[in-house]
């Protein structure tokens, strides 16, 4: 006998994705006054700001593996949904390859968790891989 699904329908899930990424914004940190505190550079405090993940994405959902996740993913009425919240996930995690901190861990990310972002010998991701070593080369001589 098949487990009910944790989701019945793409809209309950989606207003738990977006509780998720709202979450993983942070919050502004705030004197005993009610105002917000800034950095000594004039950029206002974030607490609890996180980078939003796959994995970190299905527990918020209530899943006990990243693989749970996409097992959703493949239920046809899901694809889409999941898919758009992966895509942020994606997004985040290519953008910081542009960061010198954190290009590293974006590789791995991008490498590990998204379709035509791996490193092993496919042919047509030969010319994507060999442009992010170029570029993680070119962060690593800036510095």
């Amino acid at each position: 006998m098949a487990r009910p699904l944790k989701y019945k329908t793409p809209e309950e899930m989606q207003a738990k994705i977006d509780e998720y990424f709202k979450s993983c914004e942070g919050k502004l940190l705030k004197d005993d006054k009610g105002q917000a505190v800034f950095d000594k550079f004039g950029h206002p405090i974030i607490v609890g700001r996180r980078p939003p993940t796959v994995t970190g994405l299905a527990l918020a959902l209530g899943f006990k593996s990243r693989q749970a996740l996409l097992n959703y993913q493949a239920k046809r009425r899901f694809d889409y949904t999941v898919t758009r919240a992966k895509s942020r996930c994606e997004d985040y995690a290519e953008s910081r390859l542009f960061d010198r901190d954190g290009a590293m861990g974006a590789k791995f990310s991008l490498s590990n968790n998204f379709k035509g972002w791996s490193e092993k010998g496919q042919s047509e991701s030969d010319d994507n891989t060999g442009q992010l070593e170029q570029l993680l080369k070119g962060l690593k001589s800036d510095g």
